[in-house]
């Protein structure tokens, strides 16, 4: 993970000491909010990309997140619904409608990481999605991405067509 660059954090008596990888991304993720602040209208993929990117990449477990959205497609929220294991988090469509009410969402996008770092969608993956989907149509809550983050790429079923 190092490029050449040495990092430095501050311990609990003030010295400096060579950050750790885990350090480096816990820092990454607590950053990542500058890059879709709440309130903010969603006008570039990339960024979204980008913000998933840096929230999830480098965990060690599977995490789904949502960022729910108004009507402006501004944001609302992020918010981790699943923690899992090395290779499954146990998503709940019931679950995510029922936070979608609460926030009063218009919309949303859904993402989870591979810990694995490959970002293929599994067959699990897509049809999670269309079940998720499906399940927020009722209530008119729109669906509009589910993003799977690699260690260090993205796969936009968007984009693919499957969500």
């Amino acid at each position: 993970m190092n490029d050449g660059k040495t990092l430095f954090v501050r311990d609990s008596q003030g010295c400096y000491q060579v950050a750790t990888d885990a350090q480096i991304l816990a820092a990454g993720r607590v950053a990542a909010h500058g890059l879709l602040s709440d309130g903010q209208a969603l006008g570039q993929p990339r960024a979204v990309k980008e913000f998933f990117q840096a929230k999830l990449t480098g965990l060690g477990h599977e995490c789904a997140a949502m960022l729910f959205l108004d009507t402006q497609l501004r944001v609302i929220k992020y918010v981790e619904l699943a923690h899992g294991t090395l290779s499954h988090a146990s998503v709940y469509p019931r679950e995510i409608v029922k936070t979608a009410l609460r926030m009063n969402a218009a919309a949303c996008i859904m993402s989870h990481n591979h810990p694995s770092g490959i970002p293929e969608p599994s067959g699990a993956d897509i049809s999670m999605t269309k079940q998720l989907k499906q399940a927020l149509a009722l209530i008119d809550v729109r669906l509009l991405d589910h993003i799977v983050v690699g260690a260090t790429d993205t796969v936009s079923l968007a984009e693919r067509g499957q969500c």
